[in-house]
């Protein structure tokens, strides 16, 4: 019989609220007079309603058993109650459904992005009383809304004292740290062998390197060498318990929020060019057919030879000269066959287009634009997916041989839910394509197919956010299920311990394992909590990223309003159509009211709206020219009305 159960609550539109159960089908709903003095992404305990027959089962805020928000970021609005001028915030975070009462508020504080402190909330159907605890900056404004986003997401560029004494300690011990790992006889020495990184071109943090060599039987050694982390950050310390806390890193459009200080992210874990540098490595021995003959895992010294950005390692390419060419030539052949192999083998191609911003001085959108993808990006995707996949095989393989479980931390893709997967089915077959779903159960190669055929269609990137949207969220657990999404029967996160705290809990593991050390119950548990922990962290930090990104966008429109743009409705409603702009991927509304030359009606079956007179049809997916005739930077909203080009 269930009776209470602990759960994160999610708080959607006016304030319903939705908390999952494991033995349920669907989330539990908590209307919002039984929300109590929950928020969004608080830790419940609630108890269950009787089950009304025909209806979703119901629940009650018993308490708030862990709050997720120590602070709440938003502007300083002003209303009328009872003739009087009340002050309040309006949170930053839309899913906030109450608007704190700021009685010590000024004059001077309207329109200011401010951080509050709940200091009474004795009833939870009236809004709470709060103070101001620090002004972050006129709302609006760049740098307020980067900070406001960052704290928004529980984010802090800067690190606790106790953190950066044991950085700078460990930077003052770098010669000693290193002779040490020198000294250990399991860590082998490929600094001989070409290497080289390939990143971003304003990376400062280089995760990964690769070697390359053919060997005497012609076929090819391929080293994936990985920042040595877990040799610098011990488990327990400072440094570790910040991480743990962060972690992940946060990429918003103008800077990182860094998991690691800089001295160790940027420097001494850094797989800096022409610098010998301590690695975690995976080395495999590849038939030019992409078989495995031989793969060897554990810690190296290297020394990178080259620093490539992506776009100078596509150019050495494309000319056929220069620097590592014939390098750069045999790992590309031997990244394509990989590729073709996992894509035959029912992996997904769900690459979607990204937005980048040229920012001024001042941090303000002067270019915004699609950014390119080379493909010596998807090389070193292909390189790293390889690396992750064989050393959870590995273990996996290991486990076999020991007859027994080994603790081990995954990155688990579920099978997408039937119901999702029989919606997207019904959308994409309005949209005109073939989609097979059999009772919701769907094979990855169909997915595959139907990615194929939307390729270059303007309804591409609808579809691909649809199918993504219709699948399971990709998560880390102890416990492996396999990666639908690439089609992986083992899959971990080894590849970035710079920026992933899960990668250094991996390098941890994969290092216990190799020198036979047994991982016990305690410590899997410990693992399995650290492993939600950071899965929750990452879907905060792309929360942030994606709040940075809108800002920016609505930011570089404000100053093109009145321009005609191209765009396609990804969005159908009652009250208008949601269309996105091409070039900057930027969402906008046209209101249904704003279309005079006739009456139209939404036909949601359908996915469109139809003109009573004239029968006229918009539908998802349709090109569309729109003119942008508003753009509301503090709602981050954008209106369009339609252009007729039959005028």
């Amino acid at each position: 019989m269930l009776k209470t159960h602990e759960g994160a609550i999610m708080i959607r539109g006016k304030g319903t609220g939705f908390v999952a159960h494991p033995d349920l089908e669907e989330d539990i709903v908590v209307e919002r007079e039984a929300l109590g003095f929950a928020l969004d992404g608080d830790i419940v305990e609630i108890s269950l309603k009787k089950k009304v027959p025909g209806r979703r089962q119901e629940g009650v805020v018993e308490k708030v058993v862990k709050s997720a928000h120590r602070e709440l970021i938003g502007v300083v609005k002003e209303k009328d109650e009872n003739g009087q001028p009340v002050k309040f915030l309006q949170p930053d975070n839309h899913r906030i459904h109450i608007r704190p009462l700021l009685p010590e508020a000024t004059a001077n504080d309207l329109g200011m992005k401010v951080a509050v402190e709940i200091t009474s909330w004795k009833n939870p159907q009236i809004d709470p009383l709060a103070k101001i605890t620090e002004t972050l900056g006129r709302a609006g404004d760049h740098e307020t809304e980067m900070q406001a986003i960052i704290r928004s997401g529980g984010f802090s560029k800067e690190f606790p004292e106790s953190v950066q004494q044991a950085a700078h300690t460990l930077y003052e011990t770098k010669e000693k740290i290193f002779a040490d790992a020198l000294a250990d006889p399991k860590r082998k020495d490929v600094r001989g062998i070409p290497t080289m990184t390939i990143d971003p071109a304003d990376a400062k943090d280089f995760d990964d390197a690769l070697s390359i060599q053919t060997l005497e039987n012609g076929n090819i050694e391929i080293g994936v060498h990985i920042a040595d982390v877990s040799h610098y950050v011990r488990e327990g310390e400072p440094l570790d318990s910040e991480a743990v806390e962060r972690g992940t890193s946060v990429y918003l459009v103008d800077r990182v929020i860094p998991m690691l200080p800089e001295v160790l992210s940027n420097d001494l874990c850094s797989l800096r060019p022409n610098e010998d540098r301590l690695a975690f490595s995976a080395i495999f021995e590849l038939t030019k057919d992409g078989q495995i003959e031989n793969s060897w895992y554990g810690q190296t010294i290297i020394h990178s030879d080259k620093r490539y950005s992506y776009e100078d390692a596509q150019k050495t390419l494309d000319e056929g000269t220069g620097d590592y060419f014939a390098e750069l030539s045999t790992m590309m052949e031997l990244s394509r066959v990989l590729r073709r192999k996992r894509y035959a083998n029912g992996a997904i191609a769900f690459e979607q287009p990204e937005v980048k911003f040229e920012l001024d001085e001042r941090g303000a959108p002067i270019r915004a634009y699609k950014k390119h993808r080379t493909e010596t990006m998807l090389m070193i995707e292909d390189f790293m997916l390889l690396a992750n996949r064989e050393v959870a095989a590995f273990i996996n393989q290991k486990a076999k041989s020991q007859n027994r479980e080994l603790a081990f931390v995954y990155r688990i893709h579920d099978v997408p839910n039937p119901d999702k997967i029989e919606e997207l089915a019904t959308f994409v077959h309005a949209l005109g394509y073939e989609f097979e779903a059999k009772k919701g159960i769907v094979n990855a190669k169909d997915i595959n197919k139907l990615m194929k055929e939307v390729e270059g269609k303007p309804e591409e990137n609808l579809i691909k956010t649809a199918s993504i949207r219709s699948m399971a969220k990709a998560i880390y657990s102890t416990r492996n299920i396999g990666h639908f999404g690439l089609a992986f029967k083992y899959y971990t996160h080894f590849t970035s311990p710079i920026r992933r705290y899960p990668d250094l809990m991996a390098h941890r593991m994969l290092r216990h394992h190799l020198d036979g050390k047994n991982i016990g119950q305690k410590e899997t548990a410990m693992y399995e909590k650290i492993s939600i922990q950071s899965s929750e962290r990452e879907m905060e930090a792309v929360s942030a990223e994606r709040d940075s990104i809108k800002f920016k966008q609505v930011e570089y429109m404000m100053n093109h309003v009145g321009e005609i743009f191209d765009g396609v409705i990804n969005g159908v409603a009652d009250w208008g159509i949601y269309v996105q702009e091409q070039n900057t991927l930027a969402d906008g509304m046209v209101k249904l009211s704003s279309i005079k030359s006739d009456y139209f009606e939404h036909e949601a079956k359908k996915y469109r709206i139809k003109g009573q007179r004239t029968g006229k049809v918009y539908r998802l997916g349709d090109a569309v020219k729109v003119k942008l005739v508003r753009a509301d930077k503090d709602d981050r909203q954008l209106d369009f009305e339609l252009i007729d080009e039959n005028k």
